[in-house]
């Protein structure tokens, strides 16, 4: 809610590296840094500082999910997870969307709140294209790089959306 407040953007360090990873510790470093003198010397507000945080992170966000659209050949976003809520990272993701003639679809806020939707999304297309894992041969990777994962109904869903025509 403060960030809707702030007035005044502040430039902060914007890390996004190759494929789709983005980095939020030099931005986190630099906001505990500066923020408190930049407060005492009445440069900015704490409002500018969440807008301006808030702006910086959601272009990040948005930047990688354009790269992953171009990656997976698609126009279309689904947002959901807690951070699907805020309205402004709706706004700026539907923009980037309308550019490319795609659309923004925004889960209800209702759904927004766990990230378990699309985690069991993604295990249901995987289970209706034919894959299937063993609970005893499960694994998991801390640090996992989607644009490093075989998605086994991509190639499908491709194939049947040029059938459709889309």
């Amino acid at each position: 809610m403060l960030a809707k407040k702030g007035e005044q953007f502040i430039e902060l360090p914007y890390v996004v590296n190759k494929g789709m990873d983005v980095s939020f510790s030099g931005l986190l470093s630099h906001i505990e840094g500066n923020s408190a003198e930049k407060l005492t010397k009445n440069q900015c507000t704490p409002a500018d500082l969440c807008y301006s945080l808030q702006e910086t992170v959601f272009a990040m966000l948005v930047e990688i999910t354009k790269r992953a659209m171009a990656h997976c050949d698609t126009k279309d976003v689904l947002i959901v997870g807690g951070v699907g809520c805020n309205e402004r990272l709706q706004e700026m993701m539907k923009t980037m969307c309308s550019e490319r003639g795609g659309r923004l679809f925004a889960t209800d806020d209702r759904y927004c709140i766990d990230n378990g939707a699309m985690i069991a999304y993604t295990g249901l297309l995987a289970f209706v294209h034919g894959e299937n894992t063993r609970i005893e041969e499960t694994t998991f990777t801390q640090r996992f790089r989607t644009d490093e994962v075989h998605a086994i109904w991509r190639k499908r869903s491709l194939s049947v959306r040029a059938e459709l025509g889309h």
